[in-house]
């Protein structure tokens, strides 16, 4: 090799041995799909977030629990909180009807079906994040993998070689070492992005976790109110 050639990256990529230029291009391949699926979850979590502030302050505006109910439920799709939302009222519908369950229990009925809504949405949030952590957890070491094959053709290479120099073991080494800034390159971007969006999941589990509690609360309240009534009625 040249000067030229030893300074160069590309060059040190096309002459790097077989399995290292395999390696190299599956950490490059990681890469892409890394950027790809945080690309789509940083728009998802966005958008999901931003709807579920959108819908408490709508739901705490003082909108008729019904109408907002009757307005949310003829929706094509809904998703997160007002989902939560629809599963909750529409329990609450099908139990209000029965005059002889307790507040109490009315009230635990809406919580687990609300709370079976807000996890599959959890579910959906964290939909492909095992990949961004599975990369960040094995990228170094099909980085390493590259670097050691690398080094150890490198050193055969130069056992048949009488005298050996600087100049024939650094192109070598320098080769193999680019599998494992590779891999780095790889890894770092994608723990510190996983880390990122599992933050703000909770942020936006934290959300649903404090709908849940008021609204069951409210319609334990409402559904009290209902029994009260009848008993009125009734006397």
């Amino acid at each position: 090799m040249n000067a030229h050639s030893q300074l160069s990256l590309w060059t040190l990529v096309v002459e790097a041995n077989i399995i290292v230029q395999i390696v190299m291009l599956l950490l490059v391949l990681m890469l892409i799909s890394v950027s790809f699926i945080a690309w789509r979850k940083w728009i998802l979590l966005k958008l999901a977030l931003r709807d579920a502030k959108k819908f408490e302050s709508k739901f705490w505006s003082g909108t008729d629990i019904q109408e907002l109910y009757n307005m949310t439920s003829q929706k094509k799709y809904t998703e997160g909180m007002e989902y939560i939302f629809v599963s909750g009222f529409h329990e609450f519908n099908r139990l209000r009807t029965t005059p002889i369950f307790s507040p109490e229990f009315v009230v635990e009925n809406i919580r687990r079906a609300m709370e079976a809504s807000a996890q599959r949405e959890e579910n959906t949030l964290h939909k492909s994040l095992s990949w961004l952590a599975t990369t960040g957890s094995v990228a170094p070491y099909f980085g390493l993998f590259g670097t050691v094959i690398g080094v150890m053709n490198s050193f055969v290479a130069l056992g048949a070689v009488k005298q050996v120099t600087l100049s024939q073991v650094a192109p070598g080494i320098a080769e193999a070492l680019i599998a494992t800034a590779l891999g780095l390159l790889v890894a770092i971007p994608s723990v510190m992005i996983y880390n990122s969006f599992v933050n703000t999941i909770q942020k936006i589990s934290d959300h649903y976790d404090v709908f849940i509690e008021e609204f069951a609360n409210i319609l334990a309240r409402q559904y009290g109110q209902m029994q009260l009534q009848r008993q009125n009625g009734a006397q």
